[in-house]
This record gives C-alpha cells, structure tokens and sequence, in this order.
C-alpha cells in the first residue's frame, strides 16, 4: 500500500504494521470512540440495528475467510451457525454453564462440525461442493429438530442472557458493547489471519489449486483450516445471535440467509476484511431502507409487490454489482484512497 509522500518505513516491522501513521491512529481511536458512545445518544431500535449488524459481521469474516480467501463457496453457512447457537443454548439452559465458557465452545463445535462436513472439499469443488455445503444446512436443521429432549426441537429452547457478575446484558446498550466488542476482536482476528503463513496458502489455493500443490501446500490441511476457522467465526455469530433474543429456534437460521451472506461478500468484495464489513453493513441497512419505503410504497403499488420489495432490491443490488462493480465495495474503497493519497499530482497512466 503507498504511503503520502514524506512518510517512509524503516524496519521490517513498520512495514507490516496495520496501522501506520499518526492519521491511521487518529481514525481508529475516532472511530471507537464514536462506536462505544453511540448508546449515548442513539434509540433502542437503531441499536438493535447496529447490534444485528455487528453479528452479521462476525459471520460473514468467517464466510470471507473460506470463500473470499480459500475459494471453497459455502451456502450452507447458518447452518454453522445453527450449531453454534443450540450448543451456547444446551450448555446455558440445560447444564447451567455461563454464557462466557459457552461462547468459545459454541464457537468450537461449529468449528468440529465445518471439518466434517468440509471433508468433501478435499475430492470436490465449484458446483458439487455449492451442492454438498447446501446439504450441510438441512442435515444440520433436521438432526436439531430430531433431537427434541435435547434442542426443543421445533418448539425451540429458552435462552439467559449474559452476565457480568451479577449484572445481566437485558439492555439493548448493554449488549451492544458485547456484540461490538465481539466485532472489533473478530475483525482484528481476521485481518492477522489472512496475514498468516495460512493466510497466505489459503490465497494460493483460491488462485490455483493445483499450482499450490505443486508447490508444497497441503491442500488437505489448509482446506479443512479454512472451513474450521470459517465455521468458528459463524458458530459464534450464532450464540450471539439467540442470546439476544432470548430463545433459539430453527426459525432464526432459515437457508435463504446463506445465500445473503454471500450475497453480503459480493457486494462489499471477496477477499477483503474490509469488503465484509462494507457488505454486511450495505445490506443489513438497505434492509431497514426497505422496511421504512415498504408501508408508503404499499399505498402506490399492490401490497404484494412491496412485501416482496426486500427480495427484488437485495437480488437486483447484487446483480448491479456483479454487473458494474464485481470487485465490490472493499475495492472502490481502496482506490479512493489511493486517488487522494497521490492528489493532486493523481494521473492516468
């Protein structure tokens, strides 16, 4: 990445660094500030949108790191977080554990269960593994919904919410510095994963499979890390998810929303850290946007036609992109900073 001229880097650790300037500090430190006063002064339901943003967040990284950067395409994603959730939701309601020892295992198991569903990455690819995660989603679905002295089944299972001592999180503020700061440590997770000798292989493999092989990546390891790291990433966004509301229910995790959160990756660009907060933040407002034009427009057109508003303008968001910009937004990001870091001298080459 260029830098402004005058600013240089003089050892090897600057020049890895993610933060490199005083400008670059400035913002983060700006930004934080702004993102943990915002219960200040914000309402209770742009609250709950920040907080359903933050946890899509969290799980499409996840989903970025095993599409975007590995090249394996999962429509099976809340599947894994389906197993995520019932398992933070079994160890809180049925074993009495905590919400804070439950997270990394939900976490885990989700992990455990991306490995073994992610085992016929390694024979195929491209449309039989799109079919393959697809059926993840539904086996996963039907065995919660058979385990019924287990899971509720299709009655769904009570939840607590989190607490702090004793402090519970039953505010809309309250969890939203804990989906936040989940958000923030996921993010910084992910931009250091992909900066990682793994990180590094999975792009290999995303690029050319073949060619990796041929130079002593692993495939097998390094595609069963991907769906690991990715499931571990949705398994928590899950738990996160029914501890906010209280209840898990097979409801919460219908297959459609896979295909939103790749939906999410195209429009904000694979293979990005900053696509995938720039997508999940794109959709999940156009979302609101649309619950806000759905009454009025209802009132101009068939009521049926603005029902329906919020699946034609997410599929016809992502086709324009896909059109227009398929690099996403994560790319066009970067290239106006790079137009401004060389203004005024910018130029055409």
């Amino acid at each position: 990445m260029g830098l402004r001229c005058g600013t240089f880097r003089e050892n090897y650790a600057q020049d890895m660094a993610i933060f490199r300037t005083r400008l670059h500090w400035g913002v983060l430190f700006a930004f934080l500030i702004f993102l943990f006063t915002c219960p200040l002064f914000f309402s209770d339901r742009i609250l709950t949108v920040m907080t359903m943003i933050g946890i899509a967040i969290i799980s499409v990284h996840g989903l970025n790191i095993l599409t975007g950067y590995c090249g394996q395409i999962s429509i099976g994603h809340v599947g894994f977080m389906a197993v995520g959730a019932y398992t933070s939701a079994i160890l809180t309601a049925k074993l009495g554990w905590s919400f804070w020892p439950a997270l990394p295992c939900a976490g885990l198991v989700a992990g455990i269960a991306g490995l073994i569903f992610g085992l016929p990455s390694l024979k195929i690819k491209g449309f039989y593994l799109i079919m393959a995660t697809i059926a993840a989603h539904f086996i996963i679905i039907w065995l919660i919904l058979q385990l019924y002295n287990v899971t509720g089944g299709p009655d769904g299972l009570a939840v607590l919410k989190p607490k702090i001592g004793s402090f519970a999180l039953n505010s809309k503020a309250s969890y939203f510095y804990l989906v936040m700061a989940i958000a923030c440590l996921a993010t910084s997770l992910a931009i250091n994963i992909v900066r990682t000798r793994a990180g590094r292989a999975f792009v290999a493999i995303r690029d050319n499979d073949l060619a990796a092989e041929v130079m002593g990546i692993n495939l097998w390891s390094y595609k069963l890390q991907a769906f690991f790291i990715g499931c571990v990433y949705a398994g928590v966004a899950g738990a996160l998810l029914v501890h906010y509301y209280g209840f898990a229910s097979v409801d919460q995790f219908p297959f459609m929303d896979s295909v939103w959160y790749l939906g999410m990756l195209i429009v904000g660009g694979m293979g990005s850290t900053a696509g995938a907060i720039f997508g999940a933040v794109s959709l999940k407002l156009l979302d609101e946007l649309v619950t806000i034009v759905g009454p009025v427009l209802s009132k101009i057109v068939a009521a049926q036609a603005a029902a329906s508003l919020a699946l034609i303008t997410r599929g016809l968001v992502i086709i324009l992109f896909l059109i227009f910009e398929p690099r996403g937004l994560g790319h066009r990001w970067g290239m106006i900073k790079a137009y401004f870091r060389l203004w005024p001298f910018s130029h055409e080459e």
